[in-house]
């Protein structure tokens, strides 16, 4: 039986925080270790709980993003993940800077977001699709940017199975993950290569590979 993930929610709205721990709760395969509503309590608990993922607000006193690199300078292997309703580029990019493993609307779904942190503690990285094609967009205005730069190795791997036919579900299987994941997987892909499917996320990869060679 595989052991639940340890979490810690940090949020300033206590009614917003006990909904999280919840509807996280009330899954199969998830413990809350800590919870706390600032910076302080995010050091504190990160400290003595070492939740396997720490969800951490940004707009909390002390500043959640403040509190990133000052946890990742103690426990450097601790995966952070931002659930705020901030949408701004500039958090975005302070977050994932400073180490943060993912940055989460809070107008995710429970469902969504217990598949999220699944794909974290597994690994992955997480950004917002809006967000994410965001910074893309904006990065690209002043630089030229490859799209398959933006892919995270899962991503990566996800998409050269898709490309050789394989179903969401076969990918899920051959990857150890639950096919929602894959799901999302392909999601986050469609997003940053601009694509509508399959069949051209297929052929951007091919021309990619093409690319490389030459």
């Amino acid at each position: 039986m595989t052991a639940a993930i340890s979490l810690a929610v940090i949020d300033d709205h206590p009614l917003f925080r006990e909904g999280v721990i919840r509807s996280l709760t009330e899954m199969d395969g998830f413990s809350v270790v800590g919870e706390g509503s600032s910076r302080e309590d995010a050091l504190r608990i990160a400290a003595e709980c070492r939740p396997d993922i720490l969800l951490l607000d940004i707009s909390m006193p002390g500043g959640g993003l403040e509190a990133v690199p000052l946890i990742l300078d103690r426990i450097p292997d601790q995966k952070i993940v931002m659930l705020t309703v901030s949408e701004a580029s500039d958090d975005v990019m302070a977050a994932l800077k400073s180490g943060a493993k993912g940055y989460v609307l809070k107008g995710v779904g429970s469902r969504m977001l217990a598949d999220i942190i699944r794909s974290i503690a597994a690994g992955d990285s997480y950004v917002a699709p809006t967000l994410s094609a965001r910074l893309i967009s904006e990065t690209g205005s002043s630089t030229q940017i490859n799209p398959f730069n933006a892919l995270t190795d899962r991503e990566r791997e996800v998409l050269e199975l898709a490309s050789a036919g394989l179903s969401n579900k076969h990918i899920g299987l051959k990857l150890d993950l639950h096919e929602k994941t894959i799901k999302h997987h392909m999601t986050q892909i469609f997003t940053k290569l601009e694509v509508s499917n399959r069949t051209e996320a297929a052929m951007a990869f091919r021309d990619e590979l093409e690319r490389r060679r030459q």
